[in-house]
Order: structure tokens, then sequence, then C-alpha cells
């Protein structure tokens, strides 16, 4: 099945984000958990997530993503930035546990000239401090595209992370399109070869959701801008491979692109017509 959303405001509460998905044909969606320049969280309504919960049951989603805040740095030079990490993703996973079994994604941070390998460690050493044996939620690793010190440009960096993570059944990875061709991987015209590296990096069952972004920048740039959907280096072609990929198949996509709900809305319909179930369904997949 063909589980394709976008990111979505949650500021008029989580009821209002489904119903907002509705809206633009969408039966799955993103979220910040707060405000994503900063770290102020709205209080929590119980029956706001039970009514979300609900109706997605009742109209068949797919698995949401929670993202945390952009600012979070769980590898910082500095403490208090890594303690303030490790509370922001306490908290965050306490309020995912009234919507179970969803995704909570993250950028694992900027290394500051650290280097990736001192990085990791401080990571998953985070993640070792908040995952617990009975949560219902996966945590997501999202690809960077590698501006800056940005740690997860690589599958190798993703998977030092990964390996030193104790409950490992509790993570996962999410792709993005346009971070996976602005860090050097060729998914425009190697999607294959890219997909077969990271299973033997990682390992595809690793894989749970994706963000389908078009690229302002052409391969390797390091840049992250994101474009419309076949309007950027990536192009219409590319990314409809994505999406009827058998391997991709019943993955979440999730859009990202800069636009507005009736933008995302004619994204949604358009990938809807390029998507081949029939053809997806036959092949199978590793995502089930």
């Amino acid at each position: 099945m063909f589980f394709i959303g976008a990111h979505l405001s949650s500021a008029k509460g989580y009821l209002n984000m489904g119903k907002d998905a509705l809206k633009i044909g969408a039966n799955t969606f993103q979220f910040f958990t707060r405000n994503p320049r900063g770290f102020k969280s709205k209080p929590l309504n119980e029956e706001d997530l039970a009514g979300l919960s609900r109706l997605m049951q009742e109209e068949h989603f797919s698995p949401v993503v929670a993202h945390a805040p952009y600012t979070l740095n769980p590898c910082s030079t500095r403490p208090e930035v890594c303690e303030l990490a490790l509370q922001i993703f306490r908290e965050d996973l306490k309020i995912m546990e009234y919507l179970p079994g969803n995704y909570y994604n993250f950028h694992p941070g900027s290394h500051l000239k650290q280097g990736p390998k001192e990085a990791a460690a401080k990571i998953a050493d985070m993640l070792n401090q908040v995952l617990s044996p009975d949560q219902h939620t996966i945590v997501l690793l999202e690809t960077m595209a590698g501006k800056g010190t940005e740690v997860g440009r690589t599958f190798e960096e993703l998977a030092m992370i990964l390996e030193q993570v104790e409950l490992s059944e509790k993570m996962g990875v999410c792709f993005d399109s346009c971070h996976l061709s602005d860090a050097g991987y060729d998914v425009r015209e190697h999607l294959d070869q890219v997909l077969s590296e990271f299973d033997q990096v990682i390992g595809l069952n690793r894989l749970k959701a994706f963000h389908l972004n078009d690229s302002l920048n052409p391969l390797g740039s390091h840049k992250d801008r994101h474009a419309l959907i076949g309007e950027g280096f990536l192009g219409l072609s590319a990314l409809t491979n994505m999406i009827n990929h058998p391997l991709l198949d019943g993955l979440p996509f999730i859009l990202e692109t800069p636009t507005d709900m009736e933008g995302h809305k004619k994204e949604i319909e358009l990938l809807k017509k390029h998507y081949h179930e029939s053809e997806a369904h036959e092949n199978g997949s590793d995502n089930q």
C-alpha cells in the first residue's frame, strides 16, 4: 500500500493534524514535537492525543513520524547542550507513548570538529539512557546532507551509532532523498546500488520512514536545500522510482517540500498518479 503524507503543523492540536492529513489526501504525516528552532513544548493533552490515535486506526494510517527540534545536538562539545538533548528526548518519548507504534525521528547532530567517532559514542550514550524495553516508539536516525560537521552523512556514521545502542530493536533509520543526494549517494541514477549499500552497512530492516524531497542542488553538494517534487535536481522520474521500488513498499513517505497545505495536496495527487500499486505488491517488500 502507498503511504504518503506531509509535514503538518501541530499548532491546532494533534487530532486536527489527522484531519488536515485527510484533507490533503494523506494517510500518514510528520510533525514537530515542539518548537523546531527552540525547545518549548505545548502542555500535554491526553484527550487530544487519544483522538488522533483513534482517527489513525479508523482511517488506516501508516505509522506517523514525530520530528525532534533541529537545535537538538546530543554530541555537542558543551555538556549543558548534551544534557538538554537528553531532557528533550525523555519528554518527547513520554508524549509518544500516548501514540503507540509510531516513530520519533532526529538529526544525529554536529560533531563540531570532535570527529564522527567521538560524536557517535555521545549519541549512543544518550540513547542508552533514554530508551526502555517497554517503550512503543521506534527512534529513527535521519540520513544527513553533510553540511558543516553534521553526523550521519554516510551509512557508516549511522552504523557507528547503532552498533553502540543497547536496545537496538528500538532503533531505525529515516531516509531523506534530498539529503542522500546532497551527501553523494546517487539515488537519481543508481537507487538499487544505494539500497544495496545500505543493506550491507546497516540492513534494510532498519529502514522505517522516507522523507521524499527534491533537491535544489546537484549530487554531493552538501547543501540541504529542498525543492518541490519534480522541480529539482532529482526530478519526478527518480522520485517516482523511489515510491515504486519494491524494497521501499509500505514505508511512510513524508513530503518536506517548501510549500503549503494546498501545495502538498497537489504533490500527493501527482505522486498517487505515478504509484503503480500492482507492481510494488507483486515484487513483495522487505519492510513488512
